[in-house]
This record gives C-alpha cells, sequence and structure tokens, in this order.
C-alpha cells in the first residue's frame, strides 16, 4: 500500500515549528496510511523586524508567503496561529481544521518574578501588541510601554539584555516552549481580553483540495471551532485587525457560551466592552448580537479615528 504524502508548510521559528510538528503529530497518529514532511517558508512579519506591526500591515505579514505556496501547489497545508490569520480568507482558501486550544490568556514575563499589581510607573513594559497596550494604559495611563518585535525567543533574549523589566506576551507560546520559567502571572482574562482566537493552532489548506481536508478533519477539534470561527465573526463584523485594540474572551460552562468583546482607541481611551451569553450550538449568533452591541456603541466612528491615528 502506497502512503499519501502530506507537504506541511511553516514559518521557521520555534513556535511555529513547534506548531507544525505537533500538526504532524496529530496527522500520523490519525492516518497511519500518511506520511508527512515539513516545508519552512519565511514570512515578510518575520524579516521586517524594526517596525511596529501596526504601522507595516495587518494580519497577512505572517500568512501570505504560505497562502502563495498552497496556490502554487507547492506544499498542501498551512499552520498558522489562528489569531494570525485574516478574518477573510483569499478565494480557494480554507480552515480544514484547528487543534484543541492552549492557554487563551496573556501571561507577565519577568526576570523578577514580577506581577501586574506589582508594575509601576517607572516599570519598562514591552509588548508587540495594540489591544495589550490599550488595555495596560486603561489600568495605568502613566505606564511606560515600548515596543518590541521578534519571536519567542528574541524578545526574551531583548529582555535580558535589559531592553525591558516586564514583557506581556501570549501565555500559550511559552508554555509550547517550555519558557515556565519567565512567566511571572498568567493574566484575568477580564483584566485583559485576550486576542481573537488566541491559543489555537489552525490548519488552512485549498477548498479543492478534498482528501487533504477529510484528513484535516480527523483531527478537527469541533468546540475550539465552532468558538473560535465564533470570535471571527465578531472581529470580522468590527473590521478589526491587529491595528485595532480589540480582544475577545469566550468561556464555555456546560451548554452555554459567554462571550465578552473589548475595543478602545489606543491610549486605552474611548472603550467599548460588552458581555453576551447563548447557547454554544448559537454561537455564530452570539458573536454577531455582540458585535451589533459594538456597532451600536458606534465602533465605526471609534475605528476610523484609531486608523488616521495610525497613517
Amino acid at each position: 500500500m502506497s502512503l499519501r504524502k502530506i507537504r506541511i508548510g511553516t514559518r521557521g521559528s520555534q513556535l511555529a515549528l513547534y506548531q507544525a510538528y505537533k500538526v504532524k503529530e496529530y496527522i500520523e497518529d490519525k492516518c497511519s496510511d500518511v506520511k508527512t514532511e515539513i516545508i519552512v517558508i519565511q514570512s515578510k512579519g518575520d524579516k521586517i523586524l524594526d517596525v511596529a506591526l501596526s504601522k507595516i500591515g495587518d494580519k497577512g505579514l505572517f500568512t501570505k508567503e504560505l497562502e502563495e505556496a498552497l496556490y502554487r501547489n507547492e506544499i498542501d497545508i498551512a499552520v498558522h496561529s489562528l489569531k494570525d490569520l485574516p478574518t477573510t480568507l483569499p478565494e480557494g482558501l480554507t480552515i480544514s481544521g484547528v487543534l484543541k486550544r492552549g492557554e487563551v490568556r496573556d501571561a507577565v514575563v519577568s526576570l523578577k518574578n514580577i506581577k501586574l499589581s506589582e508594575i509601576t510607573e517607572n516599570t519598562i513594559i514591552a509588548t508587540s501588541s495594540l489591544r495589550r497596550k490599550a488595555q495596560l494604559l486603561k489600568l495605568n495611563p502613566k505606564f511606560k510601554i515600548k515596543d518590541i518585535r521578534g519571536n519567542v525567543n528574541t524578545r526574551l533574549k531583548k529582555m535580558e539584555d535589559g531592553y525591558c523589566d516586564v514583557m506581556i506576551m501570549a501565555a500559550a507560546g511559552l508554555q509550547r516552549l517550555n519558557f515556565n520559567k519567565y512567566i511571572s502571572e498568567i493574566i484575568d482574562p477580564y483584566t485583559i481580553i485576550p486576542a481573537v482566537s488566541q491559543g489555537a493552532i489552525a490548519v488552512e489548506s485549498r477548498t479543492d483540495d478534498k482528501k487533504t481536508d477529510e484528513i484535516i478533519n480527523s483531527i478537527n477539534h469541533k468546540l475550539t471551532y465552532d468558538i473560535t470561527n465564533a470570535e471571527r465573526i465578531f472581529l470580522k463584523k468590527l473590521e478589526g485587525g491587529c491595528q485595532i485594540p480589540i480582544g475577545c474572551y469566550s468561556e464555555v460552562k456546560e451548554d452555554t457560551l459567554t462571550m465578552t468583546g473589548f475595543m478602545s482607541y489606543i491610549d486605552g481611551t474611548d472603550n467599548i466592552e460588552h458581555k453576551i451569553s447563548g447557547k454554544i450550538s448559537d454561537a455564530d449568533k452570539t458573536a454577531s448580537e455582540l458585535a451589533e452591541y459594538f456597532i451600536s456603541q458606534n465602533s465605526f466612528s471609534l475605528l476610523n479615528k484609531i486608523r488616521n491615528q495610525n497613517t
């Protein structure tokens, strides 16, 4: 019996490779007749490291090259952090599967075990996210915040070299790379609301490749897929991206989904926050209703104000 081959495209960072090899492991565990190959492709976001993400583009910075490789049939699937994927995918491509979600919350990262409550106006905080910056400034407008770029390892090295006192980062990436020793605190998700689909690993494929989609569907975690898809509906309806301070936290209890959304001006002012609950089976409807509330609170006016600030 001949083995079917799946070529897995990924960025080359340690975290991206972890995610790609996790997908490889899942596929080979579920499908004994499938052989996989990892193919590393560098993205624009990996090449430009001296400019803030909000100044050089949107989420496609980390996905475009992988998607182009899909179009050229150089790879069969692309593995991404789902939060990096734009809410509108290029024609002919689809999210065919999502692995079970990891930690969704952000973390305080430091060398001296500094907690969020211990951060003062003299503490130098580094983050790559406008969402985190806005929520930090909402907590204290006098916080000193610096932009930081690079993969997890690069950022940790910058902190060790004295660039900052603490960083605010996604906890999932640190945990996946066994960097738990740098985590001073996992932040309450209602204090700093996480990014849409944070903690989830996504598999993207061609819509016309039905055989590959069947394989990826076998490793898909349905609850994670449904909840993160709802969060992405919320984000899409608000026309959000990495240039906009926006977040969404989803909590599941029995058959109830509670979604909390956040949107703010860059300095933490003029913010909108709202919580809504519904049945898990109606996750898309709940997400749409949450977005409609934000729209009723003049979210598009706030959106234009933010975009004018960034230009």
